[in-house]
């Protein structure tokens, strides 16, 4: 009992880390497997085919392909209007600013059933069927990743030295300058982790999706149709490359944010002489 009252709380992390793990550890593994028919439930027989032919299927490829035209410029357009908004919220008084703060959360709040039925609705009623598809989605993913990349991006001002920037200032930057030089580069760590997310969201999402993507097919949606008749051992590579790639870009963003953060917790007095130094140097001199 002492060592689980000392250790507890790690062991909690542990078995909820390998909770969430084990789904991707299984889909991994299951990308070496051969079944014997279209469903790849079994362990038949380990085999490096499905690997060899990863983009072996045109449907797959180009459903592979749309998401991530999709995500990209959705992450582009969301991560800037986001941040945008969320220098707004943190450093200016405006008329509703309250508001604006509250109706962020909404669409994180709001099932995505919900926000996908009125999307549909609101594109039907204003421009018919001929915007469902690529603008449709596009539309629709920037709306839903605007409010993730706003909290990511304004949890990093709040906490933010300003006197940094007074510093800059008194040292004859002008605002773009303190903007470029010294804002920016504190804020880069939020801002990648906020793109990444959307990005995530983005490629993620099927509800959403599903209700306004028309004849569009993206990776999710060519996964929900293939299930129906059974999904090809090549879904599992190809989810498992964007699952290391993903890895690999979480790994460069935390490295990136603890270099801000030592970057932010340098103060000019610590780069300053001692005293008793510079007594020496003056008496050499």
């Amino acid at each position: 009992m002492k060592w689980l009252r000392r250790n507890g709380i790690m062991l909690y992390a542990v078995l909820a880390i390998a909770y969430m793990l084990i789904p991707l550890i299984v889909i991994a593994v299951y990308s070496f497997n051969d079944p014997a028919g279209k469903f790849n439930f079994t362990w038949e027989g380990f085999t490096l085919e499905h690997w060899e032919n990863v983009f072996s299927i045109p449907e797959l490829n180009e459903a592979m392909t749309n998401s991530l035209q999709l995500a990209a410029l959705s992450t582009v357009v969301a991560t800037v209007l986001g941040t945008l908004i969320a220098l707004a919220l943190v450093r200016y008084e405006f008329f509703g600013r309250k508001g604006a703060n509250f109706l962020i959360v909404i669409p994180m709040a709001t099932p995505e059933v919900v926000i996908g039925a009125a999307l549909l609705s609101f594109f039907l009623l204003y421009f018919g069927t001929d915007i469902l598809g690529f603008t449709s989605l596009l539309i629709a993913h920037i709306m839903f990743s605007i409010s993730f990349v706003v909290v990511v991006v304004r949890s990093r001002l709040i906490g933010f030295d300003r006197s940094l920037e007074e510093a800059a200032r008194d040292l004859g930057a002008s605002p773009f300058q303190t903007f470029r030089l010294v804002t920016l580069p504190l804020l880069a760590p939020a801002i990648v982790s906020a793109a990444l997310l959307a990005f995530a969201l983005s490629i993620d999402d099927f509800v959403i999706s599903n209700f306004n993507a028309g004849d569009f097919v993206t990776f999710p949606l060519f996964i929900f149709g293939a299930s129906q008749r059974g999904i090809p051992v090549e879904v599992y590579s190809m989810a498992t490359i964007l699952f290391l790639i993903t890895l690999a870009a979480m790994t460069i963003t935390v490295l990136q944010q603890r270099r801000a953060e030592r970057m932010a917790a340098v103060r000019p007095d610590e780069e300053v002489a001692p005293p008793a130094a510079l007594a020496a140097g003056n008496a050499r001199g």
